[in-house]
């Protein structure tokens, strides 16, 4: 059968949205199927999905791309899953009923159990062994939550009737059968080192839960998933769906897979992903890297067979999430893709600067108890400056962390590739450019996260040979050059770090 009639399937489980993609040898999107899920807010700082709306949407997904393409099942040679990260799903396995919907990375009711298991010590607490600080962004503090607020949860935990999971691990367990297996088999509760390594439990250095952390955490260790490779075997779909026996042969958290989809396989390249929140990765090659200047250490990816490769990554919690803010909460521009002409309606941003510190402040700064702010309003101000604020926030929160991993790692980003749904907004990546003092690269395909997910699995059944392969196909599509003189960008900046200052220890 010709190749161009062969697909790899990706299911991109993001924020959002829910999404299959088939790719192409070439790389190239033959065809897509989206559907959003509710965002539940049942409280201040509380933000949930709901589990099964997801997998009901990863169903609907998958039959549809399959309908949309006109191609039989059989023409898919593996499937990718990539998804939002810290995300926690806690559920029964002889039901399959989720105990509790997921609680998502943004959430921060877990402040007083993050405080309270960091103690004296404070938030840098396990870093050493996991990468990361004790706070509300990681999944441990969250399962530890549903152990300890959703009646009879804990109990059942212990008596091994629950299981946790990333929302990759609930795809794959529900994929390969859930409650009711498939065939003669269970389904497979496994995840990867990638989103093992976003949970607080995992040994950075062994790739395996770590028991003493499970216990300081009170959790039980029968409910966490096996840990594999990210390139590797994860068995096959279940008989009954639309893509039978279809083998799933790759598991990258978002934020790795757009690595992957960006092919940023060697140590010092880095790529920032503009979409609900900006993450931003260095591959700092076989070596975890301790960060000094608030980054977190995480595992890259994993091909079977091979070392791990680790990344620096900063995350920042607000990027297009904030363009929702202005058209949702506050109505100040009728849709998304306005924003841009708006910004560009006016010189610059009036004095106005927008800090979205909504969940506190991610990296570098790591302040929980901070809160957003408007600040430098004059009657001067108008919505188009609101709206150019905003743009302008994503960027220089980008440079915040660019920053940082600079200093952490002593290698210049010379250029930065970037991915994401605003990387089409051409006013944010020249004022990206201009603020970075570097370029700023875009490449063909924006669904990087998808082809991530993709490249990996095809990987692993030989669709693409290698990672060299898969270089030649990252194709670039613009390049931003800065052109903004020294003087200026250091104004704007300087104001910048004063806005934000103006947001710390709000709440008391």
């Amino acid at each position: 059968m010709a190749t161009d009639t062969q697909y790899i399937a990706a299911i991109d489980q993001g924020t959002t949205s829910t999404r299959c993609i088939l790719f192409t040898h070439e790389g190239e999107l033959a065809a897509v199927s989206q559907f959003e899920h509710e965002q539940i807010f049942p409280q201040k700082g509380w933000v949930e999905h709901d589990p099964m709306e997801i997998w009901e949407n990863t169903r609907r997904a998958v039959g549809e791309v399959i309908a949309t393409a006109d191609t039989s099942p059989s023409n898919v040679l593996a499937v990718g899953i990539t998804n939002q990260r810290e995300t926690t799903v806690v559920w029964d396995k002889n039901t399959g009923e989720p105990v509790y919907n997921a609680i998502v990375w943004q959430d921060t009711r877990t402040m007083a159990i993050c405080d309270e298991i960091a103690g004296e010590d404070g938030p840098e607490k396990f870093r050493d062994k996991t990468g990361l600080f004790i706070n509300s962004y990681p999944s441990a503090p969250k399962i530890k939550w549903i152990l300890d607020n959703v009646e009879g949860a804990r109990e059942r935990g212990e008596a091994g009737d629950l299981l946790f999971g990333t929302i990759d691990t609930w795809l794959l367990w529900n994929l390969t059968g859930g409650a009711e297996g498939d065939g003669n088999e269970p389904a497979l509760h496994c995840t990867d080192v990638t989103n093992a390594s976003r949970t607080l439990l995992m040994d950075l250095k062994t790739l395996q839960w770590d028991e003493d952390l499970c216990e300081q955490m009170g959790i039980p260790m029968q409910m966490l998933p096996e840990i594999r490779p990210s390139v590797g075997d994860f068995r096959q779909i279940r008989a009954r769906g639309s893509l039978p026996g279809v083998p799933i042969r790759g598991i990258l958290g978002d934020q790795q897979a757009a690595m992957f989809g960006q092919a940023c396989f060697k140590n010092g390249d880095a790529k920032n992903t503009y979409g609900t929140g900006l993450f931003m990765l260095l591959n700092t090659g076989t070596k975890p890297k301790w960060s000094e200047h608030g980054m977190l250490t995480t595992v890259c990816y994993q091909i079977e067979g091979q070392k791990p490769v680790y990344a620096l990554e900063g995350s920042v919690a607000v990027g297009g999430s904030l363009v929702q803010w202005l058209r949702d909460n506050l109505q100040i521009i009728p849709n998304a893709p306005a924003i841009e002409n708006m910004a560009r309606s006016v010189e610059d941003n009036g004095g106005v600067y927008i800090v979205p510190a909504f969940s506190g402040l991610f990296a570098p700064r790591w302040k929980p108890d901070a809160r957003g702010a408007i600040v430098g309003l004059t009657r001067f101000a108008n919505r188009n400056h609101f709206a150019r604020a905003v743009l302008e926030a994503t960027a220089f929160q980008t440079r915040e962390v660019a920053d940082a991993m600079v200093a952490d790692s002593g290698v210049e980003i010379t250029r930065l590739k970037v991915d994401g749904g605003m990387v089409h907004n051409e006013l944010l990546m020249q004022f990206q450019a201009d603020i970075l003092d570097t370029d700023v690269v875009r490449p063909q395909v924006t669904e990087t996260t998808a082809l991530g997910a993709a490249y990996a699995a095809g990987l692993s059944v030989g669709f693409w040979e290698n990672l060299e392969v898969l270089k030649r196909n990252n194709a670039e599509d613009k390049v931003w050059h800065p052109k903004m003189d020294a003087e200026q960008r250091d104004a704007l900046y300087h104001d910048w770090n004063r806005a934000v200052e103006r947001t710390y220890a709000w709440e008391e």
